[in-house]
């Protein structure tokens, strides 16, 4: 699995979004100016956050997005998939009828297996982790 542009645009967004919790709705331009991404592109990014469920957006003077839940209930796997959809090492993997050797096939079970543990990291950290690590990297300059 490759993580693309919108993975690794949408995860540093968030962690944004994050960092900013307590202080309100956070337009779009000013994430983009913090982490040189093109506000179009992030709009096309936070669409598929917003339809996940991970973000919401607020209208007016003061608006922008906010996350929808806790830093500490939203993990990176939700995030990676909403962005770049289910995760796949392999084709054959998510679909069986792709390869006529999935049944037979002695490095099937080896990609199934890769392909959740994957998962579970990704799953077990959470964008909270993530937030603090920035802000430890702050600290540390």
């Amino acid at each position: 699995m490759k993580v693309s542009t919108r993975g690794r645009y949408g995860l540093r967004a968030m962690i944004e979004l994050a960092k900013n919790e307590n202080s309100g709705a956070i337009p779009l331009r000013i994430i983009a100016e913090r982490q040189d991404i093109s506000e179009q592109y992030l709009e096309q990014l936070f669409v598929n956050l917003r339809n996940a469920g991970l973000v919401k957006s607020v209208r007016g003077a003061n608006g922008g997005y906010l996350l929808k839940g806790s830093a500490e209930d939203i993990t990176v796997r939700e995030i990676l998939v909403a962005l770049e959809g289910p995760i796949n090492i392999v084709d054959c993997v998510a679909d069986e009828s792709l390869c006529d050797f999935s049944n037979k096939c002695a490095t099937h079970e080896l990609w199934i297996e890769l392909r959740e543990r994957i998962e579970d990291l990704l799953a077990s950290i959470t964008l909270e982790d993530l937030r603090q690590r920035s802000l430890q990297l702050l600290e540390d300059k």
